[in-house]
C-alpha cells in the first residue's frame, strides 16, 4: 500500500486530500495541531473536520504534531518513510502575520525546512508538493492595466485574459509579512529541488475553497462569506469598492493535480493553481450570488482602505500546468462550489 504524510491534515486542502487518497487506497498520515484556533479562534478551529475524517477513512492516522517541532517531525518521516509528501500547514492570514511575525514565519519558512530536510535525509526520491500561495507574487500583479466594470475590475489587455503566469516577477514588491514567509519557503522548496534533485513543486494557489473550510474573517473568502449570510454577521469589505476579484479552486481539484505530479514528477517545478477566469469573482459579484442561494440578505460594512499588499484583481494563468498535465482539469465550476457552500461549510460541526 503506497503511503502519504499530508500535513495541515484537518484544514481545508489537507482534509480533502486525506479523504481523496484514502479513497484511492493510500495509506495516510496526518500531521495537524490546530494551531488555527491559536491563530483565528473558534472560528478556526478544526477539531470538528478531524473528528469527520476520522469517522469516515478507513486508512488514516492523525499525528498531533507541530512542523515548528524539528526532532519530532524528522522521527515521524523516518519511520513512516512516505512515498509522497504534501506540505499544507501554513499560518494563512496576511493580517495576523502582521500581529505575530515569529510565529508566521516559524511555521511558514522553518516549519517547510524542518520537512524539506527530514525528506531529504530519510525518502529523498518521494515527491514533496507544497501548497505556496499567490502572494509570492506580492503586489506586482496591481501593474497589470486594469478596467474598471460595473461589479468588478478586470484586466485591460487582452493577452492578459487568462491571468497572471510564473513569470510575474517575486521582488521589489510588497508581499505582507505572510507573503514573504511564504517566498522563503517556496524559494526552499525549489532549491532542495534544483540542488538536491528532489522531485518538488511549488503550487501557487489562487483562492482554494470547499465545504470543509473553517473560514475566518482573516482567512478564507467565499466560505467565511457564506457563513457570514448564513448567521448574520456584518461583513466587512476592504477598499476596492468591493470590486477586486479572486480565483477559486475547490480543493477537490487541488488534490486531482496532486496525484497528476506524483504520477509524473519533476524537479523544482512551479505551477500556479487556481479556479482560472471561469471560476472568478468579485466580493460584490460573490454576495449577489450567495445571498439568494442562502435566502439571507448581508450586513455589509465598508472600510475605504484596502488591506496592504492586496490583490485588485488576481486570476490564475493555468496554461503551464494545462500543458504539463493534460489530462487534469477543473471539475467543480463556480456555481458548484456557491451551491456547495450555500448548503454547508466548515461553519457547522458535524
Amino acid at each position: 500500500m503506497k503511503r502519504v504524510l499530508i500535513t495541515g491534515s484537518s484544514g481545508l486542502v489537507g482534509s480533502e486530500a486525506v479523504s481523496f487518497f484514502d479513497d484511492q487506497g493510500w495509506q495516510v498520515d496526518g500531521v495537524d495541531n490546530n494551531l488555527r484556533r491559536d491563530f483565528f479562534g473558534p472560528d478556526g478551529d478544526t477539531t470538528w473536520n478531524l473528528e469527520r475524517l476520522r469517522a469516515t477513512t478507513r486508512h488514516f492516522t492523525h499525528h498531533d504534531l507541530d512542523i515548528r517541532d524539528r526532532v519530532s517531525i524528522a522521527d515521524l518521516i523516518g519511520r513512516v518513510k512516505p512515498d509522497l509528501v504534501i506540505h499544507c500547514a501554513a499560518q494563512p492570514s496576511h493580517d495576523l502575520a502582521r500581529d505575530r511575525p515569529f510565529d508566521d514565519f516559524d511555521v511558514n519558512a522553518t516549519g517547510t525546512l524542518n520537512l524539506l530536510q527530514a525528506v531529504r535525509d530519510k525518502c529523498a526520491e518521494s515527491p514533496f508538493l507544497f501548497m505556496s500561495t499567490n502572494k509570492v507574487y506580492g503586489d506586482a500583479p496591481n501593474e497589470m492595466p486594469l478596467v474598471e466594470l460595473e461589479t468588478r475590475f478586470d484586466y485591460a489587455n487582452c493577452e492578459h485574459s487568462e491571468g497572471i503566469d510564473e513569470s510575474c516577477r517575486i521582488d521589489a514588491t510588497m508581499h505582507s509579512l505572510f507573503g514573504a514567509s511564504k517566498l522563503a519557503a517556496d524559494i526552499l522548496v525549489q532549491e532542495y529541488g534544483r540542488y538536491f534533485g528532489m522531485p518538488t513543486v511549488c503550487f501557487r494557489g489562487g483562492c482554494l475553497t470547499g465545504s470543509n473550510h473553517s473560514g475566518a474573517e482573516l482567512h478564507g473568502f467565499l466560505a467565511y462569506l457564506a457563513r457570514a449570510i448564513r448567521e448574520g454577521r456584518r461583513y466587512r469589505i476592504f477598499g476596492y469598492k468591493g470590486k477586486q476579484v479572486r480565483d477559486n479552486i475547490h480543493a477537490f481539484d487541488v488534490c486531482t493535480s496532486f496525484l497528476e505530479f506524483y504520477e509524473n514528477p519533476r524537479v523544482a517545478a512551479v505551477y500556479n493553481l487556481g479556479g482560472g477566469r471561469e471560476n472568478s469573482l468579485s466580493v460584490l459579484e460573490a454576495i449577489e450570488r450567495l445571498e439568494p442561494r442562502i435566502g439571507k440578505s448581508l450586513e455589509i460594512q465598508y472600510v475605504d482602505a484596502p488591506r496592504q499588499g492586496d490583490h485588485i484583481c488576481y486570476i490564475s494563468d493555468l496554461g503551464r500546468f494545462r500543458r504539463d498535465f493534460p489530462g487534469w482539469e477543473l471539475t467543480r465550476s463556480i456555481d458548484d462550489i456557491l451551491d456547495e457552500l450555500s448548503v454547508r461549510s466548515g461553519a457547522q460541526r458535524g
